[in-house]
């Protein structure tokens, strides 16, 4: 395990099996909501309800960080102290060969997906909670029951399981030949009269969806909202990342542009 302290984050690289340290899972499962899952890393922001939290982890990873390279941990410990507000970056030493891991959809109905596990794996279920949490109506270690009953709730689950690659496992989603359209039955009932209305109510949708805005929303919370996910998606904020992951992270700032102009527009 290696530590950096940058003047905008804590960089840890590690291992992989050093993840599952108690003090570490500790401190990762505390934080599912405010994580970000990058290709080989996860970005864990500050939670002003967990800053003990995160102190405690701080002085584990410093006293684990001194007795492992025999530094004086006192010192250490004050320097790491003083960047308690920045998010911290834990990222792979290496990647090892991908372990797969399924991912089994089912629908119910128009309104209702369960996503089960074959095996527990608290990465890949912290990933989808992460992302799809607002929607969980109950849920186990290997199982999550979604209500996704309206359009944003459906955006938000196809842009979760877009993501195939957690840390060092990959993720393979597997479905029967009814899923789709028992999601998407609602359109079964449309006429090509209907698609041009219904291709720009959808494309209004979406703009909504990807500023994550009930639909309607105030000019104040879109700009609110656009600001804050500009700040996450900024590409500057992964520079140093791989061209892959830049030019994703890129895309999605200049879709977060393009959907608060046209907002702002049609407001």
């Amino acid at each position: 395990m290696k530590i950096v302290l940058r003047n905008n984050l804590i960089l840890i690289t590690t291992e992989f099996e050093e993840l599952s340290i108690k003090w570490m899972q500790d401190f990762l499962n505390h934080h599912t909501r405010g994580m970000l899952f990058l290709s080989k890393s996860v970005l864990v922001f500050k939670n002003e309800t967990l800053t003990k939290v995160r102190e405690t982890f701080i002085r584990e990873l410093s006293q684990y960080h001194a007795d492992k390279y025999n530094l004086s941990h006192d010192f250490f410990l004050r320097s790491m102290l003083k960047y308690g507000n920045q998010p911290i970056k834990i990222e792979l030493n290496k990647l090892q060969n991908p372990q797969i891991v399924k991912v089994n959809l089912y629908a119910y109905d128009k309104n209702t997906v369960l996503i089960t596990l074959d095996y527990p794996n608290s990465w890949v279920m912290n990933y989808l909670r992460s992302q799809l949490e607002v929607y969980v109506e109950r849920g186990t270690d290997i199982s999550l029951v979604l209500e996704v009953s309206d359009n944003k709730a459906k955006a938000r689950l196809e842009r979760a399981l877009n993501k195939r690659h957690i840390l060092h496992y990959q993720i393979q989603y597997t479905y029967d030949n009814h899923f789709m359209s028992k999601l998407y039955s609602d359109f079964a009932n449309f006429s090509f009269g209907d698609l041009c209305k219904v291709e720009e109510e959808e494309l209004n949708t979406r703009f909504y969806t990807v500023l994550e805005c009930p639909i309607g929303a105030s000019q104040d919370a879109l700009k609110k909202s656009y600001k804050k996910l500009a700040k996450v998606y900024h590409p500057d904020k992964i520079v140093h990342e791989t061209p892959t992951m830049v030019k994703k992270y890129t895309q999605k700032f200049q879709l977060l542009q393009e959907a608060y102009t046209a907002l702002r527009i049609l407001s």
